[in-house]
């Protein structure tokens, strides 16, 4: 049992002057005056005494100021260090739990709702074509690029503006827009939203998202062309079919009229969709599986098939960091046979398509598989995954390391500060034994097995010691004049020279 814990470990203020949640006033004073006594840096001449004299008492000071102060103990009884700690002042006028609680949760999402105004959301992505065949005849590789960038910018709890545009070049033509939107939570369940796009599209809309029942949302939306003065409507519903399952209908109806009808399912290891779509000019359906061989691993099945479109594509993916993710991906159709490189970075996506051919051809489009799949698997079982598995023991070794360096440094402090109460203790015993009063004999704190173990041997191995802790002096300090122990702990072992009160 540490005489000192710390309260910044998340530990009880109350048990720095070993007391109760429920005690009074009084009893916090007295505590307070009597730990004070022990551990006032002026009473000890030794430097490194003094040091930890030093530290103890700024923590029992510490404990003291907040506990004594009838408000903030108030807080800390509701909300812990944590409420204490999070800059929030309370008004002094504040007397009553119930209006504590009520400021602090008020003063918490004014917190949240500055915390959540200060950050914008910017996401992008690059794309880059290149086109091996039109190398070979002599034109440039590349083939086209497209950009696009968007911001969300809360500017209140409800409103958040959202600025984006894009810009796409393909070979001597391109195309851009900028588009702007605001978007207003009307209440819990439902919002609406205004677009406005300027460009070779350009475009204003509005759509309104309402949530109908707990497992169902409807989404409608009306935009006007500003070139030829169309409209288009649109309609979609959602339903969740079941844990991890959604359902969904779109209709749209305007110069481009279509119906889709699709669905999601996804857990931890597994992801699908697939979606079903009939328009004026097209119908096409499509569908893709994503499985997820670790938590930074995933392979990718995917395929089309319609009236403009016929492919088939495979890849995979992995987790190079925290927010980094790369993929590569294998298609062949209609089109011809490609690879596609993807670098996702937080909100940040570079997408590099590589047209390998235009023709089909049964040898270029089996060696485009199985050349850089066999290159990754080599990589994968002589290089990637044994330096990961190297390093993932590192990482298990150091922090082993770390938590043994915490546990000895955490028990050296515990024997420090036993020492600055090992003259008072004995004071208390030597009473007690002349007053055939309570004796602590022997008190161990730990791992109850190894106290047994102890208790049995009656000495402390290399072993033992690291997992059980020697408590009798400072169970002997809180032993009272009437011969009383009061403690509160689990798996302590004791002997005594009489039965505890």
């Amino acid at each position: 049992m540490e005489s000192t814990p710390e309260p910044e470990d998340g530990r009880e203020l109350y048990a720095l002057l070993h007391l109760s949640p429920d005690s009074s006033r009084e009893e916090i004073r007295r505590a307070y005056r009597q730990y004070a006594q022990i551990y006032h840096p002026d009473k000890y001449q030794d430097p490194q005494m003094k040091d930890v004299a030093t530290e103890n008492f700024q923590r029992i000071r510490d404990a003291y100021e907040i506990l004594s102060d009838e408000n903030k103990r108030q807080i800390y009884d509701i909300y812990g260090m944590e409420g204490l700690n999070s800059g929030l002042e309370l008004g002094p006028k504040l007397n009553k739990p119930e209006e504590i609680k009520e400021q602090l949760e008020r003063l918490k999402r004014r917190k949240e709702e500055e915390k959540f105004l200060a950050h914008a959301r910017p996401t992008g992505s690059i794309i880059a074509n290149i086109s091996v065949p039109q190398y070979l005849d002599g034109y440039g590789i590349m083939r086209g690029m497209g950009m696009s960038s968007e911001v969300q910018l809360p500017v209140s709890k409800r409103n958040t503006v959202v600025v984006g545009g894009n810009l796409v070049v393909n070979g001597t033509d391109g195309t851009g827009a900028a588009t702007a939107v605001l978007r207003h939570q009307l209440s819990s369940v439902s919002s609406i939203e205004f677009m406005a796009t300027a460009g070779l599209r350009s475009l204003i809309s509005v759509q309104i998202f309402r949530q109908i029942s707990p497992h169902s949302t409807a989404t409608s939306g009306l935009a006007l062309s500003l070139r030829d003065g169309s409209i288009n409507l649109s309609n979609a519903w959602t339903r969740q079919l079941s844990e991890n399952t959604v359902g969904n209908i779109q209709l749209a109806l305007g110069t481009d009229s279509s119906i889709s009808v699709g669905w999601q399912k996804k857990d931890e290891k597994n992801s699908a969709a697939g979606e079903v779509k009939l328009g004026t000019n097209y119908f096409g359906a499509s569908a893709h599986y994503t499985h997820f061989f670790s938590t930074k691993s995933h392979g990718r099945v995917a395929g089309r098939v319609g009236s403009t479109a016929l492919d088939f594509e495979i890849g995979g993916g992995r987790r190079v960091s925290q927010f980094s993710t790369v993929r590569m991906m294998y298609n062949i159709g209609i089109q011809g046979v490609s690879w596609r490189f993807e670098l996702h970075r937080a909100g940040q996506k570079l997408v590099i398509p590589v047209l390998l051919s235009t023709d089909f051809n049964a040898l270029l489009a089996t060696s485009a598989f199985a050349i850089p799949s066999t290159l990754y698997f080599l990589l994968q079982t002589y290089f990637v995954k044994p330096y990961y598995l190297k390093r993932e023991k590192q990482k298990e070794l150091e922090k082993m390391e770390s938590l043994s360096a915490q546990l000895t440094e955490a028990r050296w402090a515990a024997k420090k500060a036993q020492k600055l109460l090992e003259p008072v203790s004995n004071r208390k015993k030597n009473r007690q034994l002349e007053d055939d009063g309570l004796v602590i004999t022997k008190a161990l704190y730990g791992n109850r097995k190894k106290v047994k173990e102890s208790s049995e041997s009656n000495e402390l191995n290399d072993d033992v010691a690291s997992q059980v802790l020697d408590v009798t002096i400072p169970l002997n300090f809180l032993v009272s004049e009437a011969g009383q122990l009061k403690v509160c702990a689990n798996h302590i072992f004791m002997r005594g020279s009489r039965s505890l009160e």
